[in-house]
């Protein structure tokens, strides 16, 4: 579970499938679909950095 008392980081790189409005914030933020961002995460795993990377070279 995720815990809301940490915002800092490394919590705000990491992106925690496990809670919808963390999929949302983020679908959000990188412009896709929950889909795409859950697939992205499984591919390169949950740091923003990397999924970011990803999503821009995969569009």
């Amino acid at each position: 579970m995720d815990n809301k008392q940490k915002t800092g980081s490394p919590d705000r790189d990491l992106i925690n499938i496990s809670e919808a409005y963390e999929v949302r914030d983020w679908a959000d933020k990188f412009g896709v679909t929950h889909v795409r961002l859950k697939a992205a995460v499984n591919a390169v795993g949950n740091s923003a950095k990397k999924v970011e990377a990803y999503l821009k070279k995969n569009k």
